[in-house]
């Protein structure tokens, strides 16, 4: 299965802001949609045992954990680097022992040597498209899913593909007025996907989509 989790989208619909930098890794303002899921005991104890907020919240950030085997990140997920890797100074964004602890591929149009971090997490760089990518990912899960972290380019990629298998939307209740949105201009339904689980947590609503229709057999084209 590939799936999304713990996806954070503002009310008028964005899942960053605009001008993403070093300083700004989400775009500006892009930070507030992820507040909620930082209050959560599960994502603090990633960096630091004790504390946090338990609840809905906490129970959907824990739940986008289990059961993955690998990860898909766009290339804008894994850094603000842009061109040809020109050394490897970069090594994402979450220092020596990212969260991931399994295989993730990272999709980009420019080859770079797998890099392997502590914890478990290797980064393998996939130059020849999201299809590739996919069963790249699967393969190395087995019997695991594959998530799909984004970001909202890469997800609405696959998304548009059909290839989405579930996924969990938390509806921030902000508004960014500008950046990257995430559904507009797909029409889901004709898609096959459909709203299976609605849940309103202490600081955001989450939302599960799911696709009825098998995936499609034919590899759609590469956005240019």
């Amino acid at each position: 299965m590939l799936r999304v989790n713990c996806f954070s989208v503002s009310i008028d619909g964005f899942g960053a802001g605009p001008s993403q930098s070093l300083d700004e890794p989400v775009g500006v303002g892009g930070t507030r949609l992820h507040e909620w899921m930082f209050a959560t005991r599960t994502f603090r104890e990633m960096y630091e045992p004790g504390g946090g907020e338990t609840g809905v919240d906490d129970e959907f950030v824990r739940r986008g954990f289990e059961s993955v085997g690998a990860w898909i990140l766009g290339r804008n997920m894994f850094g603000p680097v842009r061109g040809p890797w020109l050394d490897n100074a970069w090594k994402g964004w979450w220092g020596d022992d990212p969260p991931y602890h399994v295989p993730v591929f990272v999709l980009t149009h420019h080859p770079r040597e797998p890099l392997e971090m502590d914890g478990g997490t290797t980064f393998f760089f996939v130059t020849d498209g999201s299809r590739a990518a996919l069963e790249r990912a699967e393969d190395a899960a087995g019997s695991k899913d594959v998530r799909l972290g984004g970001g909202v380019a890469t997800i609405r990629q696959y998304l548009e593909a059909g290839l989405v298998d579930q996924m969990h939307l938390a509806i921030v209740p902000t508004v960014i007025g500008a950046g990257e949105p995430l559904l507009a201009g797909i029409d889901l339904p004709a898609l096959g996907y459909r709203v299976a689980e609605q849940v309103a947590g202490s600081r955001v609503t989450h939302v599960v989509i799911t696709r009825g229709a098998a995936r499609p057999t034919t590899t759609p084209p590469e956005p240019a």
